[in-house]
Formats: structure tokens, C-alpha cells, sequence
């Protein structure tokens, strides 16, 4: 059990006895009345959104949640296949459970999973990732002055905005948590 008033975004807890991933938190103390914890959740069994008013005093179930390492090993169709590094087992995960997650995945990546009554809930990716620039619009001459985006498709298929510097071919740096672009890294 812990305080309503320690719920940070990320945490798993229980919610009407389902397990729930806090996606959202304010800390209100409105007046004279009483400070409470407003907090966005999602179910993570159904996909679910609801918003939830916890008072100071509540206390709250964290989940029960297992974690073991990934390594992800291929793409089949809509699934993509990991290797537990502890047992070797091989882990298909559905695009659909992914989420955007899968465009920052590489091959032999390594990944942290949730695991929640023997059945994967959540990733935690690297915070940074480094792929490859597979498509985008030539470097017009000049254009480095200028602080212009131009949209790009990376080796994975995922879509990002970079400088207007970065060519084909080009390795960048994506923070995971924002799908920013970060640096252009050296080949």
C-alpha cells in the first residue's frame, strides 16, 4: 500500500481489483477544503481511460507486476518475437500490445517487460535509441542557417521530424519518450 499522494506516471496499481497504469497526475489543494490527488488511468488488460479523484489520506495497491529482460529478435507480420535472456524462451508480443513502442525497436535491442499474472503488460525501451535515416528530402544548400524540420522515415518505419541537415543514410540519436530527434550520431 502506498499514498495516493506518491502516484507518479508509469506506476501499476490496483483499481477495483484490475490493474491499472497511472498515465497522469495533479496534485490539488483547493481553499479550505481538503488537498486531494486527481490521477488519468488506464486498465491495462482492456485499454480503458478514466480519470479518478483520490483524497490526501487514501492509500492505494500497487500491482504485483513481474519484470524480466527481452531481447527482441525478429518481425513477423504484426508480432514481434523476443528471447527471455533468463530461460531463452521465446516471447511473441502483438503490435497492438507494442503500441508506438515498435518503431523504436532494432534487432538484438534489449528491453525491460512488465509481466503481470504471466502475461506481458508493458516495455520499457532505452531512453535513447540510435537509428538509421532509411528516407527523406534532399539537404538544400543553406538550409543549415535556417532552423526548418523536415519529416523523415527511419529503418524501422517510424515518421520523425529532423533538421533540414540530415541526409539519407544518416544515424540519429530519437529520445524514446518524446520520438524527438536528439543528434546526429557519427558514423
Amino acid at each position: 500500500m502506498i499514498a495516493a499522494t506518491q502516484l507518479k506516471v508509469g506506476m501499476v496499481i490496483m483499481h477495483n481489483a484490475r490493474p491499472h497504469r497511472v498515465t497522469g497526475v495533479v496534485h490539488r489543494t483547493p481553499g479550505n477544503l481538503r488537498g486531494f490527488v486527481q490521477v488519468t488511468l488506464v486498465n491495462i488488460e482492456n485499454g480503458s481511460k478514466n480519470e479518478n479523484r483520490f483524497s490526501s489520506e487514501d492509500k492505494v495497491d500497487k500491482a504485483n507486476l513481474e519484470e524480466h529482460n527481452l531481447q527482441f529478435s525478429y518481425r513477423s507480420g504484426d508480432d514481434f518475437n523476443f528471447m527471455n535472456t533468463e530461460n531463452y524462451d521465446m516471447v511473441p508480443l502483438h503490435g497492438d500490445v507494442l503500441g508506438e513502442t515498435a518503431g523504436y525497436l532494432t534487432e538484438g535491442m534489449m528491453i525491460q517487460a512488465q509481466y503481470f499474472e504471466g502475461r506481458v503488460v508493458g516495455i520499457d525501451l532505452p531512453m535513447f535509441v540510435e537509428l538509421t535515416v532509411a528516407e527523406t528530402t534532399p539537404n538544400i544548400k543553406g538550409a543549415a542557417v535556417q532552423n526548418t524540420a523536415k519529416p523523415a522515415v527511419l529503418e524501422t518505419g517510424l515518421e520523425i521530424k529532423v533538421p533540414s541537415y540530415i541526409e539519407n543514410g544518416n544515424r540519429v540519436k530519437i529520445d524514446t519518450r518524446t520520438g524527438e530527434f536528439v543528434e546526429r550520431v557519427a558514423s
